[in-house]
């Protein structure tokens, strides 16, 4: 069974990543037009039609690689520009946030809470822009459609999914250690106090009942916790109290050092010489999703700014140096069951197209994702 892990993944980190840009671009005293305009060509082009579309499909939740490169591509939707170091940077902030939440999510259906409070921001971000927050409406209303009526089971086998794909995930952020949320070694810590999940009785008493269903005895026990009784339930319609926390935006302009990640990051994806059976369709749905997003016409005099995650543009400059940017990914091979031929068509194309993204966008760019994708089928 295939469970539509994908939408709720890109809502919950494309989430994020707007979190921490609005953060920076606050922290660095950028012009309120230029970071307006950022944020709402990342939120037009997360919240496309076309977008939202491609990932409802029915699919299997793909590598960290690909979720990046799409991800990478969406945050250049904009003037905004991210070398490769803030970008690695950028990425590991957004999954090691959406791992604490779906670490923390007290049910499993609680998965759509934490994704309504993304929205629910998102959507206060371009309040002042009509045609962006009916899009973001829009794919709310979709995402209502498709989960609300699923059974418990399929939740469970989504956070399930999720997990097995944060699980060797342990970056370090100072937001998360100076709050003692997270260990020395990147793992979080799991609460044993505060109010159970809603339905679900607090721990700590055995009952005993007889054949007739009467009670008949009573006893407690030591759980090791302090648990209170569960809090309402929170909102699942479009608007409303979603009561849960998890998901809201957890940063601010007074803290601009909670964007900071510790430098012995891990590794996200093992290689090794063993063929990667899924390079083929990750590449396939690579290409139907960059073909998905359509390219703005922004006029050629439009000037761009970079943003920086690092402290200073030297230490920036050091990670560089160090191989920062080749931690999580510059030592993937993607090896499909093709010859060496096939493996080099593969990264002439993935060269043009790091090639196209450092160019401003024009009209013919529109059809980049179409020859990609063309590209793919001919392997």
């Amino acid at each position: 069974m295939s469970v539509r892990t994908l939408p709720l993944v890109f809502i919950n980190l494309g989430g994020e990543m707007l979190y921490i840009l609005d953060q920076r671009l606050q922290a660095l005293n950028t012009s309120e037009d230029n970071s307006e305009k950022v944020m709402n060509d990342i939120v037009g082009t997360l919240f496309s039609k076309d977008f939202m579309d491609e990932l409802l499909k029915p699919q299997q939740l793909y590598s960290h690689r690909t979720m990046k490169t799409v991800l990478t591509r969406i945050a250049h939707a904009s003037i905004m520009r991210l070398n490769p170091a803030s970008m690695d940077r950028l990425y590991e902030l957004m999954v090691m946030a959406l791992k604490y939440q779906v670490f923390l999510c007290p049910r499993p259906k609680d998965l759509l809470l934490i994704t309504y409070n993304h929205i629910d921001t998102v959507r206060e971000f371009v309040k002042d822009t009509p045609v962006l927050v009916n899009q973001v409406d829009e794919t709310h209303r979709k995402i209502i459609e498709v989960y609300s009526s699923l059974p418990e089971g399929e939740f469970q086998l989504l956070r399930q999914t999720l997990l097995i794909f944060f699980q060797d995930l342990h970056v370090r952020v100072s937001l998360f250690l100076k709050n003692q949320a997270q260990n020395p070694n990147g793992r979080f810590v799991l609460s044993t106090s505060g109010p159970v999940p809603h339905g679900v009785d607090v721990p700590g008493l055995i009952r005993t009942f007889d054949s007739k269903g009467r009670e008949v005895r009573r006893r407690e026990f030591p759980t090791g916790g302090s648990y209170t009784s569960p809090i309402r339930k929170g909102c699942f319609e479009l608007h409303g109290d979603r009561v849960l926390r998890l998901g809201i935006n957890m940063y601010t302009v007074n803290h601009p050092e909670e964007t900071h990640t510790s430098s012995a990051s891990t590794n996200l994806l093992q290689t090794g010489d063993t063929p990667n059976l899924l390079a083929k369709e990750e590449l396939n749905l690579l290409a139907r999703l960059m073909g998905s997003m359509k390219a703005e016409n922004r006029p050629k005099t439009e000037s761009g700014f970079r943003i920086n995650l690092f402290t200073t543009d030297q230490e920036e400059e050091e990670a560089v140096a160090s191989g920062a940017e080749q931690s999580m990914f510059g030592v993937i091979n993607i090896q499909a069951m093709q010859d060496e031929q096939a493996a080099t068509e593969l990264a002439r194309i993935a060269g043009e197209f790091a090639e196209g993204e450092e160019q401003p966008e024009n009209p013919s760019s529109s059809s980049k994702g179409d020859d990609l994708l063309a590209m793919m089928d001919d392997l």
